[in-house]
């Protein structure tokens, strides 16, 4: 071996967490976004992402300003019979006001608000029926604008 050079044989190798495959060709690439506007100004995007092979989409919250990584690795997982959504408060400001969600067709979801509280928010057909929060599904506004 020579100077300067570096043996990685004897360090400890840290296993690299499993990642999330949709099926088992995986080909995932970029599909399209959907803007969230308040008057016409874009404050946040969801990034849609889709599988060439299974179909399956994927999709990433992304606010503006805030430059943080996501703990997830891979595509964020969602189930069978789950759809993406925006949840939009009526009780919240800015970037605060909507927040990427999975939704099942009917039931309850425990919805954390800005100020870190639980509620419940009922959900029909793949909407919230609240009168302070209402929602929209991501694959019905791909490549468009929704103003919140």
């Amino acid at each position: 071996m020579s100077e300067g050079s570096i043996d990685d044989s004897s360090e400890t190798k840290i296993p690299t967490p499993e990642i999330y495959k949709c099926c088992d060709n995986p080909q995932i690439t970029y599909n399209a976004p959907v803007n969230i506007n308040i008057e016409e100004h874009t404050i946040g995007t969801v990034d849609v992402w889709r599988c060439a092979s299974c179909k399956r989409s994927f999709c990433e919250e992304k606010q503006l300003g805030i430059e943080s990584i996501t703990d997830i690795v891979g595509m964020p997982r969602i189930e069978d019979g789950e759809k993406w959504s925006v949840v939009v408060s009526k009780l919240q400001k800015g970037k605060d006001k909507w927040k990427l969600v999975k939704l099942k067709e009917n039931g309850v979801l425990k919805f954390e608000t800005a100020d870190e509280q639980i509620v419940d928010l009922k959900i029909e057909n793949y909407k919230i029926v609240d009168d302070f929060h209402t929602s929209f599904l991501v694959l019905d506004n791909i490549h468009k604008a929704v103003e919140i």
